[in-house]
């Protein structure tokens, strides 16, 4: 459903409210990508988030966006805190799904890293962290309530010695977002996640080797502790079968509570309920929840890791190996807007706080936190940060590059010539290449595509860029 698009500034495109729209919506694209944003839903998707009560303009579309269930991946809306609503379609299934970067001293081309090495490596990684779909964690069940785990995120890995207080200090919220509370969530959810901490998933969620192939600022570069031609890692992965299941219990009940209140909802996907109802509170606590839960998660398997590159390179290695940063990408939270409180939904997004923001931990209040934004896993991935200009996606940037082609597309066209060629020399862990092949470079947009939108529109700058050596994969669809 094509709609009439106006330009309003460099790769920023608008599509003016009219009824019942109650908000702009937004797009940065550059016109290549622009071309191909009518081939799904994503468009329309964004329009029915504008036609939700209480959203604040402009409902936003990053360069990234694809079809999602509800509001597109790539997706951005705001709501005023005190009269919106609240949607679990506008967070996803995957809640928390984010991005952690670490760093080392180790030279990628030295003799310490050849490929008989990295391919230990990896074999100690997955050693450590089961991958793909429904597995559960080594440990079993960790000597540390599922509560305390999902009231304090992160810290309560650390305060068992799952790693450092100087992690925490380089998360997103500090690693616990406030307000989560377990009794808003089933017994099913609990059943799903009891087990499942410090397992990586399907889907897109991997774990990857990297080298720092390119500084292109090299103040904020070593301020961040970013090294060309150092290897560094990250881990993406989310809230497992927690997160997925709290959002499926919530679609049905933030749709009876719609219902009741007489809250018109565009489609299901997009199901809300009134911030200060009963339901919107509920949901709200149970998301903060899995939200903590896929912090404690990559906190562990930050200290896998490190453990892992301990046994391969020596233990002195663990030491150097401190977090970046850590980045939620599906999430809803409070923020503070221009002087107004909103609760800002971030789906397939990244925070992105420029120099000075007030939000910013005392670590990066100067500089503007890292925003990572990880390619597909044969293409490079990106080290940003915001810009003041960003307000105009109320400081969000893209969390990828976006998928071109359907899962079920991609495995039906991409032969083993095409996968084993995007690949390159990269080394990848699964014995059979069909299992991967949904998740081929050729099944997402070209990442410097969607990378030079934002940067040409002033909404972001580059920081640094990783090439992939070696990634871990767990075969199959998240959930």
């Amino acid at each position: 459903m094509r709609q009439e698009l106006k330009k309003i500034g460099t790769n920023h495109w608008r599509i003016p409210k009219k009824p019942p729209m109650l908000a702009d919506v937004d797009l940065f694209l550059n016109t290549k990508l622009l071309g191909k944003v009518w081939e799904d839903r994503s468009v329309e998707q964004l329009i029915d988030a504008s036609q939700l009560q209480g959203v604040i303009s402009p409902v936003v579309g990053m360069p990234d966006i694809h079809e999602g269930y509800g509001l597109p991946i790539g997706g951005v809306m705001a709501q005023d805190a005190e009269e919106g609503v609240i949607s679990a379609g506008a967070v996803g299934f995957d809640i928390n799904c984010g991005v952690r970067l670490l760093r080392t001293d180790i030279k990628y081309e030295s003799a310490k890293i050849d490929k008989p090495k990295l391919r230990r490596l990896m074999e100690a990684i997955e050693e450590r962290i089961p991958t793909g779909i429904g597995k559960t964690g080594r440990r079993g069940e960790l000597d540390i309530s599922l509560a305390e785990i999902t009231k304090n995120g992160a810290k309560a890995m650390v305060d068992k010695g799952f790693g450092w207080p100087e992690d925490l200090a380089s998360m997103e919220e500090k690693g616990c977002l406030p307000g989560a509370d377990l009794k808003a969530v089933s017994e099913m959810a609990i059943n799903r996640g009891r087990r499942q901490l410090a397992t990586l998933g399907g889907g897109n969620h991997f774990i990857e080797i990297q080298t720092i192939e390119e500084v292109y600022d090299e103040n904020l570069a070593k301020y961040f502790g970013l090294v060309q031609g150092n290897v560094s890692l990250m881990i993406h992965s989310g809230s497992r079968g927690f997160g997925h299941q709290i959002c499926q219990d919530f679609i049905n009940i933030l749709m009876r509570a719609a219902e009741r209140d007489k809250i018109f909802i565009p489609r299901r996907g997009i199901a809300a309920a009134k911030i200060k109802s009963q339901e919107g509170q509920n949901y709200y606590q149970a998301m903060a929840a899995a939200v903590n839960f896929a912090f404690a998660n990559r906190q562990l398997m930050t200290f896998d890791v490190r453990e892992a590159f301990g046994e391969i390179f020596g233990k002195e290695i663990e030491k150097e190996m401190a977090t970046i940063y850590d980045v939620a990408h599906n999430i809803a939270k409070f923020e503070e807007f221009e002087g107004r409180k909103i609760l800002i939904h971030r789906k397939g997004a990244t925070r992105a706080f420029p120099a000075g923001h007030p939000l910013n931990t005392e670590k990066y209040k100067k500089t503007g936190h890292p925003a990572l934004v990880p390619g597909s896993m044969g293409t490079p991935s990106y080290v940003m940060v915001g810009t003041n200009e960003a307000k105009k996606s109320f400081y969000s940037i893209n969390h990828g590059s976006g998928r071109v082609m359907s899962r079920t597309a991609a495995k039906r066209e991409i032969t083993e010539e095409d996968f084993q060629k995007s690949m390159g020399e990269i080394l990848y862990n699964a014995r059979d290449w069909r299992l991967l092949a949904d998740e081929a470079p050729l099944a997402y947009k070209n990442i410097l595509d969607v990378i030079d939108t934002l940067v040409e529109a002033g909404i972001a700058q580059k920081v640094a860029k990783m090439r992939p050596l070696a990634v871990i994969k767990g075969a199959g669809t998240e959930g």
